[in-house]
């Protein structure tokens, strides 16, 4: 049976500074974690297993919980570069799961938006997603599961700020 300690596997090097094995198992964690997931694309259980990738999961999303934008306004929520979004929506304009409709307050704007097909579509994915990480999740407390939530945000938000900083001061920093 694989070992539950964040860090059994992982001593720290004689001449780490303090904390440096907490870091080292830490970023060991994120990657297991990073490796695994791309291993199960956190796809869920039954039929909607493995069904939609990454990408259109997180567009189709954040089209749902935002409402029709722009792609520079998509591109910028997501924190990537709009010829990106383009890519990525294409297919999903496709396959009718979003639709491109003119702006509401400038009808020259074209705008995105989660077709019907595509809220349905995102509904089954999420349910399925969801009984999944019931399942990983099944002998934790609603606390334990609340606190692992919190910190995962936490580290996204912080992962994301980091990123957008180093952006920002470009190439030489």
């Amino acid at each position: 049976m694989p070992s539950t300690s964040a860090n059994s596997d992982l001593p720290a090097a004689p001449d780490a500074p303090a904390g440096a094995g907490l870091l080292d198992a830490l970023q060991h964690q994120v990657a297991v974690f990073a490796r695994r997931a791309e291993q199960t694309r956190l796809g869920g259980v039954g039929q909607a297993r493995n069904s939609m990738d990454r990408a259109a999961y997180l567009l189709l999303n954040r089209l749902d919980l935002e409402g029709p934008m722009g792609v520079k306004a998509l591109a910028g929520g997501m924190g990537i570069d709009s010829s990106t979004v383009t890519r990525q929506v294409a297919p999903l304009v496709d396959s009718g799961l979003v639709k491109r409709t003119s702006h509401p307050e400038d009808g020259r704007a074209v705008v995105l938006a989660l077709s019907p097909r595509g809220l349905a579509r995102l509904d089954e994915v999420r349910s399925s997603r969801r009984e999944l990480m019931a399942r990983v999740t099944e002998g934790w407390s609603e606390g334990e599961r609340e606190s692992f939530t919190g910190l995962l945000t936490r580290f996204n938000l912080s992962l994301s700020e980091l990123m957008a900083a180093v952006a920002e001061a470009g190439p030489a920093s």
